[in-house]
């Protein structure tokens, strides 16, 4: 199979377990928002959490299809998430609190800006030198 075949299945990919892993932050987003006293920052951390770790486990193993070692993948992961977090959180309440939009509208900002920046974060830091390292997967391709 040709190398832009690959990348794009693997875009697709990260894309379809990017959309599963939204579901998990919003709906958890949701739940929180409106069904406990949380602030909304609070929640949207939650959630970010859920999705992060729904996302990684199955772009690691599908997507990549790595075989690198997870602690340091998840470090790795780990690194881009002390800089988007706090960011994205600060972005989160400038949206809501000083623009006045809905929080929903600001969720869905961060998740966009968030996958963008995660597809090539983890395509060229987290599994650039593990890409299609996994044997399972490695005689299918």
């Amino acid at each position: 199979m040709s190398e832009k075949k690959k990348e794009l299945i693997r875009t697709i990919k990260f894309t379809l377990f990017s959309l599963s892993a939204g579901i998990i932050q919003i709906g958890s987003f949701t739940l929180l928002n409106e069904f406990t006293k949380l602030d909304y920052w609070v929640c949207y951390l939650i959630s970010l959490v859920l999705s992060v770790v729904w996302n990684f486990t199955l772009n690691r193993k599908f997507t990549f299809q790595s075989a690198n070692n997870v602690p340091v993948a998840m470090f790795k992961v780990f690194l881009y998430y002390l800089v988007f977090t706090p960011l994205s959180t600060k972005l989160e309440r400038i949206i809501v609190d000083d623009w006045h939009w809905n929080e929903y509208i600001a969720t869905l900002i961060n998740m966009t800006l968030n996958f963008v920046t995660e597809y090539l974060y983890d395509r060229f830091v987290v599994f650039r030198d593990s890409i299609d390292t996994n044997p399972i997967h490695k005689e299918g391709n």
